[in-house]
């Protein structure tokens, strides 16, 4: 059976899409992974191309709202915030969820200057992304 991963964030366009999309790629189709946000925006053109640079495509993702989730009654056994810890208060509590697990990231829609730095930023936060995707999966077959 597939363990069903959310991932969670503020706007669910960057970080809970850079988790959900190595998920996808690196966890040999034992996961069922979702992503979704407090307060849905659009997919960040920035991460889309970083996340190009690692050939995975993002750029037709939707963005979801974790609320219509929550009313559909979805169960998760992980929900994993990816964003700061405060904005991970405000996060729905799931009926049947196992663990909640908190990663903080830097959000890229925060970040300034050209977009050459922008680019650099992002790219700092895919790769912290990626290394805890990797921990996790690695943690989960060592159990």
């Amino acid at each position: 059976m597939k363990t069903k991963v959310l991932f969670l964030c503020v706007h669910n366009s960057a970080r809970s899409q850079m988790a959900e999309a190595y998920l996808k790629e690196y966890g040999n189709d034992n996961f069922e992974v979702e992503s979704a946000g407090l307060e849905p925006g659009i997919l960040n053109p920035i991460v889309v191309e970083v996340m190009l640079q690692e050939g995975i495509d993002i750029s037709s993702n939707q963005v979801n709202d974790v609320f219509d989730f929550f009313k559909q009654g979805r169960i998760f056994e992980y929900v994993i915030t990816v964003c700061d810890a405060k904005t991970a208060e405000s996060c729905p509590i799931f009926p049947g969820m196992v663990k909640i697990i908190n990663w903080s990231f830097d959000d890229p829609s925060k970040f300034e200057g050209t977009h050459p730095e922008k680019i650099a930023q992002t790219i700092v936060v895919r790769d912290q992304i990626k290394q805890s995707i990797q921990k996790f999966i690695q943690e989960l077959d060592n159990n």
